[in-house]
């Protein structure tokens, strides 16, 4: 018998498929985050401290809020990437994104967001909600400017 220790989590998923864009169409929009914001209308500026691989560390700027620290906990070109934001002493946010070819062409895409730690149980229901709004319109977006990568 194992004891798993509870860590109050909240989340959401959401994913589309397109006929007509590839995982690496939408790799070249992931790692390019100067252009975040003309897919991710929430976004005003996303900046890397490195390249963009696991470890790098960034600052994202989301409408009408301060900068908000992350880092990529994970990069695997053409399958997706994770980045955290950790607010102390209360949460972290993660954002799970991911490619998957699909058998006919074409790719679907998963945007994740997991939020976990000791404030997750109150701060979850209210943030979340927020901030995965506008998910579905960014990943159509994102699917319509990453379809204009050569």
């Amino acid at each position: 018998m194992s004891i798993a220790s509870e860590v109050p989590m909240w989340e959401y998923e959401h994913s589309i498929e397109v006929a007509d864009v590839t995982p690496a169409q939408v790799w070249a929009r992931y790692s390019d985050t100067a252009t975040w914001p003309e897919w991710d209308k929430g976004i005003v500026s996303v900046t890397l401290d490195g390249p963009f691989v696991a470890g790098t560390t960034g600052t994202m700027r989301p409408e009408g809020q301060d900068p908000l620290p992350f880092t990529l906990t994970e990069a695997v070109p053409d399958q997706g990437f994770t980045d955290e934001t950790v607010i102390p002493d209360a949460v972290t946010l993660r954002f799970v994104h991911r490619l998957a070819a699909l058998s006919g062409g074409g790719t679907r895409i998963t945007h994740r967001l997991e939020i976990e730690g000791p404030a997750a149980a109150g701060m979850g229901p209210e943030l979340g909600p927020q901030i995965t709004e506008d998910f579905p319109d960014a990943m159509q977006a994102l699917a319509k400017v990453a379809g204009q990568v050569g």
